[in-house]
């Protein structure tokens, strides 16, 4: 199991610098990445960041250069291309060079695995993995924001689950992430009593990330932002069958600890939720309206949001989602309204994301949305 306590030594050194126990503990491990990393690929020149994008109006812009962050599930055919058989990017290394080239200063990782050929091998998800992956990220300008990566499966905890998290704890802490979560939803059911028993481990799960100083988040898909089942006739197996009108993530929200609890809206499944849970059906059997505002919960619970995913689509009223994703900027769902509305520019932390950039004709793609992307979120300004 990982120890998270100081030596002696350690806190009387971190007392004497003047930094919190996390931020001590990153600065040493990148430190000793560059030890790892040089045998292996020499010393490397600090890669020169670009202006930021964007023209004129420096002082209006919605997402300040430091924030601009990119989700590396947008680009997975690039860190996971081989290197041997294409002169594309390729692996965690190249791919943050070009990520950096366009102008992000953040990135958030859907895993540690790349191609096998790449410098480190398939696997980084380990110590070592994670200091050769810090020398990189530093080695080009960049900051590793979440990752999206193990969540434990058992209630309560079982100890390999326990042991695996606090590892994964440790990995985020080595890149110098303040924040560490799951690309999916705290459950899938609709019924409140589950919904309670996942409110109960998270609450459990993020103590322990906050004693590690990390902010533990879960991410929600639409699904999530459904109403939930909590009142009504029961149904064969006793369970709810009609909703007071909240709806499952705010009702999650609701239950967690806020000191130790965080999400990250991915705004496109929210606005799919918009479109697809309008209805429900109250206790006393009544057809109800309330259409959801995906800007205004937050607004509501601006700090429990540091992250965003930020993701566009186009409408598509046949789809049974109300929306085809495209590359941001790209699309109809009004970025400079919602983060506008939001505020916080300095807090929150937008990730671009495009689930479908990868190509099976244009080997290139992902990259190229992903440039596409940064230029329209830099672009983005306040209305005068």
């Amino acid at each position: 199991m990982t120890d998270f306590h100081d030596t002696p030594a350690d806190e009387a050194l971190r007392q004497r610098l003047g930094i919190n126990r996390r931020r001590f503990l990153s600065t040493c491990t990148a430190v000793g990445a560059g030890a790892i990393a040089a045998p292996v690929f020499g010393a490397a020149p600090s890669f020169a960041q670009p202006q930021p994008k964007g023209g004129h109006g420096h002082g209006n812009e919605l997402v300040p250069a430091k924030k601009r962050g990119i989700i590396l599930y947008t680009v997975r055919d690039a860190t996971g291309r081989d290197p041997l058989a294409s002169t594309l990017p390729s692996g965690f290394r190249e791919v943050f060079k070009e990520l950096a080239r366009y102008g992000y200063q953040q990135v958030e990782f859907a895993g540690y695995g790349q191609h096998a050929n790449a410098p480190g091998g398939a696997g980084l998800e380990s110590v070592e993995g994670a200091k050769l992956l810090r020398s990189w990220l530093d080695e080009y300008g960049l900051r590793a924001q979440g990752n999206h990566g193990f969540i434990p499966g058992s209630w309560p905890l079982s100890q390999p689950d326990l042991d695996t998290f606090k590892k994964h704890l440790e990995i985020a802490n080595i890149l110098g992430m303040d924040h560490m979560g799951t690309g999916g939803d705290p459950t899938n059911s609709s019924y409140k009593a589950d919904w309670d028993v996942a409110a109960d481990k998270w609450n459990a799960m993020g103590a322990i990330a906050r004693k590690a100083g990390i902010k533990l988040y879960t991410h929600n898909h639409d699904a999530a932002y459904g109403f939930l089942l909590d009142g009504g006739p029961l149904d064969a197996q006793g369970r709810p069958t009609r909703s007071s009108g909240i709806r499952k993530l705010e009702y999650f929200l609701k239950s967690t600890d806020p000191r130790s609890v965080w999400l990250e809206m991915d705004i496109y499944w929210a606005h799919v939720a918009q479109y697809k849970f309008h209805t429900y059906t109250a206790h006393d059997g009544s057809q109800r309206r309330k259409v959801f505002d995906p800007a205004a919960l937050v607004s509501r619970n601006n700090k429990r949001y540091p992250l965003f995913h930020a993701k566009d689509g186009t409408r598509n009223d046949t789809s049974g989602e109300g929306y085809d994703m495209v590359a941001f900027g790209e699309g109809v769902i009004d970025y400079r309204t919602f983060f506008s509305r939001v505020g916080e520019k300095n807090y929150h932390n937008p990730m671009v994301e495009q689930d479908n950039a990868p190509s099976g004709t244009d080997l290139g793609q992902s990259l190229k949305l992903a440039k596409v992307g940064y230029d329209n979120l830099a672009a983005l300004r306040k209305k005068r």
